[in-house]
This record gives structure tokens, C-alpha cells and sequence, in this order.
């Protein structure tokens, strides 16, 4: 039997993908301690284990899937295609489950690569919701926890003279709020808590 804690979760299923039995998976994986976020390729391709197998809770046992073949969308999202489960009914009940993977099967390469959150300064901040917030133009490390200094996008953009908007907000640097990383673009996309940033 899997223990809970033998695992680490990468990330959760979404919503199934055709009729095939395919559901879309997110990555989120972060290492534990560090504020380095790898590519899914990194750690799924870097697994230890071959074949490969994701890891959900059902009704309190965790349960291994055989992943057959997966197709990757994004740096954090794939469409995946586990065994036995051959139809979009089968796929929907593995929606919004979270997925682990053994800690053994990490390669300890990856989790000892890490980068601070300096990282992130010159990143475009979006919030899942709200759109385009900014752009990280520093940090502030004052504090117990280390905020993100962002330049709003409305000030950029030239859209706001309003003398009451301010034009740089803090937003806590925070793992749990990260949906997904960017490298390429450079845009880090972030669900925040209501309230956190007006919208004017």
C-alpha cells in the first residue's frame, strides 16, 4: 500500500479531452524548500521509474495509473492518456483529482537545481482572473514573507493619470498562488485572492 507520505503531488487533472478516455493535466510541481520551477518534460522525462505511473487518491487509497502516452499543450499542461481508461466517462472520474508522483521517482537533479525569486523580476504578472496585472520590476525582502514589486499594467500602458492609482502594488511571492511559469514569454500566472489587487 502507498503512503501519503511517499509521494509528492506535480500537479491535477482537469476535465477529460475527446472521447477517448485523454484528460487534461496540469503541472504545478515545485521542489520542496526551493523556488525552482522545472518543465514538466524535466520531471516526467527525468522520472526514475519506466513505465511511468501518476498517482491518485480514491476513496482513501491511492491508487497507481499506467500513463500510456501523453501530449504536451504547454510548459504545464498535457493531455494524457493513462491505462484502462478508455472513455470520457472513465476520464471524468479522474477530473480535478490531484496527482502525485513517488518521491523516489524524482530524479534528485531536479530538485537540487533551484533559482531565488530574482528569478521572476522582468516577468509579466497575470492573475488568472483579473488579466494582466503588471510586470515584476523588483522584490521586497523587508518583510517576513517576500513580496513582488509590480509595475501596474494600466500605468505602463498609459490607460490611468487617476493620481489615487498607484503605479507599483506588492503581491506576495507565494508558491500556492503559481498556476504556471512561462520561461519563454517570461509571464508568470498566479490566481490571487479576492481583493488582493483593485481593478481600476
Amino acid at each position: 500500500m502507498i503512503n501519503r507520505d511517499e509521494l509528492v503531488q506535480i500537479g491535477h487533472f482537469k476535465k477529460p479531452h475527446g472521447i477517448k478516455g485523454e484528460i487534461t493535466f496540469s503541472f504545478t510541481y515545485a521542489t520542496a524548500g526551493s523556488k525552482r520551477y522545472p518543465q514538466m518534460t524535466d520531471v516526467i522525462a527525468g522520472s526514475t521509474r519506466n513505465p511511468l505511473f501518476f498517482i491518485c487518491e480514491i476513496d482513501g487509497i491511492f491508487v497507481p495509473f499506467r500513463v500510456e502516452d501523453y501530449r504536451l499543450i504547454s510548459n504545464s499542461t498535457a493531455y494524457v492518456q493513462l491505462s484502462n481508461i478508455n472513455s470520457d466517462q472513465k476520464a471524468r472520474f479522474l477530473a480535478h483529482k490531484e496527482v502525485f508522483f513517488l518521491k523516489e521517482d524524482i530524479n534528485e537533479d531536479i530538485e537540487n537545481d533551484s533559482f531565488s525569486w530574482n528569478y521572476f523580476i522582468d516577468f509579466t504578472l497575470i492573475d488568472e482572473q483579473l488579466g494582466k496585472i503588471g510586470r515584476i520590476i523588483d522584490l521586497d525582502e523587508t518583510t517576513i514573507n517576500t513580496l513582488f514589486i509590480v509595475e501596474r499594467e494600466n500605468v505602463i500602458a498609459g490607460l490611468t493619470r487617476n493620481p489615487l492609482i498607484n503605479g507599483e502594488i506588492l503581491i506576495p511571492a507565494v508558491d500556492e498562488f503559481i498556476l504556471q511559469i512561462d520561461e519563454n514569454k517570461k509571464e508568470l500566472t498566479v490566481t490571487l485572492p479576492e481583493g488582493l489587487v483593485d481593478r481600476n
